[in-house]
């Protein structure tokens, strides 16, 4: 062979090699193109005995968002503008419809009225069923109680943003840990309490022959016998339950004292006006003034939401 074919057979052995060393770097072999590829800044792995594959890592949970640090509550706004929602709560031994009279005058006067139907099984029970009344109200509300009433309504006004304002009629006023019972030994026993009684379940009822002279002595007879006939009793227990709130120490009040009240003493009355400085409105009726004086009370709930709504 010449020596310029020699040269040339050389230079194409020296090709096919490199071509085959590139061929069996660069090409996969099937074994290694089963496993993954290697991430580009990881290093591969060695290419000794494949170890144990190692088990999945457990899902990590999200971190839950850290609570917020509890604030101390603030205190509720009180709401602003015209007082023009009345919400009415009776005391023992009658209903919501004691109310009616009132209820009547004071729509004439373009209130928005609400009476509340006390279940009388608890103060509870009847604060619980208050503030049902009040969370319907859309607005600046007077709160007024009667008898009874007033030792609800003294619960139910606390922390209350919508109620504007208090009025008791012939109603309890305890201060805070205070029942109905401790306010009414302040004085002689009144007539009526002699009249009532308690029945088997513990639920007190009126004497209805003493209704009319020791109850509601100013109310027509006639309009007696039926109050006394729908009378609802109240469970003994509440008359010494205490009061863990007192609205009337945050919310500006009026008291309405019945001079011929035969039920709670006027002493005990202006007692409890006076310690609350509330703006007392003396008016010569029995205890149950809502229906002999319906126009009188009626009267002094809209002077006090006027009053109050100039102030806003």
């Amino acid at each position: 062979m010449s020596p310029k074919r020699l040269l040339c057979a050389a230079a194409l052995c020296l090709w096919f090699a490199g071509a085959s060393a590139v061929a069996q770097t660069a090409a996969p072999t099937a074994e290694s193109a089963a496993e993954p590829a290697s991430a580009p800044d990881m290093e591969s792995p060695a290419p000794e005995t494949p170890a144990t594959p190692a088990a999945a890592p457990a899902p990590v949970a999200p971190a839950a968002p850290a609570a917020p640090a509890a604030a101390a509550p603030l205190p509720a706004a009180p709401m602003t503008g015209p007082v023009r929602n009345v919400v009415l709560v009776h005391g023992a031994f009658v209903d919501g419809s004691s109310w009616n009279g009132v209820i009547a005058k004071l729509q004439q006067k373009g209130y928005h009225v609400s009476s509340v139907q006390n279940p009388l099984t608890s103060l509870a029970d009847d604060v619980a069923a208050t503030r049902r009344v009040l969370a319907r109200q859309d607005g600046p509300t007077m709160l007024v109680g009667h008898s009874w009433g007033g030792v609800v309504i003294t619960e139910a006004s606390a922390n209350a943003p919508n109620v504007a304002g208090l009025v008791y009629v012939a109603a309890i006023a305890p201060d805070l840990h205070e029942s109905a019972m401790d306010l009414m030994k302040r004085a002689a026993p009144m007539p009526a309490g002699k009249n009532i009684a308690a029945d088997p379940t513990g639920f007190l009822w009126f004497d209805r022959t003493r209704y009319h002279a020791d109850f509601a002595a100013d109310v027509p007879e006639n309009l007696t016998r039926v109050l006394s006939a729908a009378q609802q009793p109240i469970a003994a227990k509440a008359f010494s339950e205490t009061v863990s709130q007192v609205g009337w120490k945050e919310k500006p009040s009026w008291y309405v004292l019945t001079t011929k009240d035969r039920a709670v003493s006027p002493e005990v009355e202006k007692f409890m006006a006076d310690r609350m400085r509330a703006k007392v409105v003396p008016i010569s009726s029995s205890h149950l003034a809502p229906v002999s004086h319906a126009g009188a009370i009626a009267d002094v709930i809209d002077r006090a939401a006027r009053e109050l709504s100039r102030q806003q």
